[in-house]
């Protein structure tokens, strides 16, 4: 995808999972972060947010600490401000992307096409899986009030992308924890986007194959959307078909746990 069309995502996502907030309530629990509270889902990815604008908006060749807390002023908004407060860095981050130049210059951690593209992908991918964190807090409230607190679908090109940054990106680095002594092998594939990777899984980094996956150990198929939630450990996962070890796909699910650096 590019630069804008992730830009436009970000914002769909952060106006969802304000809606979600909002819905879910503040000291709602976060099914798929259970040590959080709403609270606490929408102060980190407001602060991330506030963390990725510094960075852009200077052109940083550095990491800033990220102590998260450092970018809101020292202290948390009250709660009858923070979700207003988090609905305004959405905004700002977007808008900085977006004036960004396309060169810029600015230090990232994974790969991409080019370093604005690092920022507005990781970005929109990040506030997509904390919109689907959202709107699982808000989907525990009683069937009567379901109506605004579904989980909604990613569009598939965009779905498409996240699995990739988690496949292709995330997993290869030199301590990803999916590790095994014999060789093993999974295939995923988007049944609607027709996108395929084949994970190789040995003692070293996985190494990850784009446009491969008809034969392996374990085949993990289903949409983009689904396969978007379901490998980043958002349930559920029931969506997918899994095809021969199963053992391998739940050895993903136990090894695979995204953190910054």
């Amino acid at each position: 995808m590019e630069v804008p069309e992730l830009i436009d995502q970000l914002r769909v996502d952060g106006l969802l999972m304000a809606e979600a907030a909002a819905t879910a309530g503040l000291d709602a629990v976060v099914p798929s972060c259970p040590a959080w509270r709403v609270r606490d889902l929408v102060q980190h990815t407001g602060g991330v947010h506030r963390f990725a604008t510094r960075h852009v908006a200077n052109g940083l060749r550095e990491f800033l600490d990220l102590d998260l807390v450092d970018y809101t002023g020292g202290t948390w908004p009250p709660d009858h401000e923070l979700i207003r407060w988090f609905s305004d860095g959405v905004a700002h981050l977007a808008d900085t992307l977006r004036g960004a130049d396309p060169n810029l210059k600015v230090v990232t951690f994974l790969k991409a096409p080019s370093p604005l593209a690092f920022w507005a992908r990781r970005q929109a991918d990040e506030t997509a899986i904390h919109r689907i964190d959202a709107q699982l807090a808000a989907s525990q409230l009683a069937a009567s009030q379901l109506a605004a607190a579904r989980v909604t679908e990613f569009p598939a090109e965009f779905a498409a992308q996240g699995v990739d940054e988690l496949l292709s990106c995330f997993i290869v680095r030199p301590f990803g924890e999916l590790r095994s002594e014999a060789p093993r092998t999974i295939a995923v594939h988007s049944t609607d986007t027709g996108d395929r990777w084949l994970l190789r899984i040995t003692s070293n980094p996985v190494v990850t194959e784009r446009n491969h996956g008809d034969r392996a150990e374990c085949t993990i198929a289903g949409s983009a959307s689904d396969l978007f939630r379901a490998l980043w450990n958002r349930p559920p996962a029931a969506e997918l078909t899994v095809a021969g070890d199963r053992a391998l796909f739940d050895l993903f699910q136990e090894r695979i746990h995204i953190r910054w650096s």
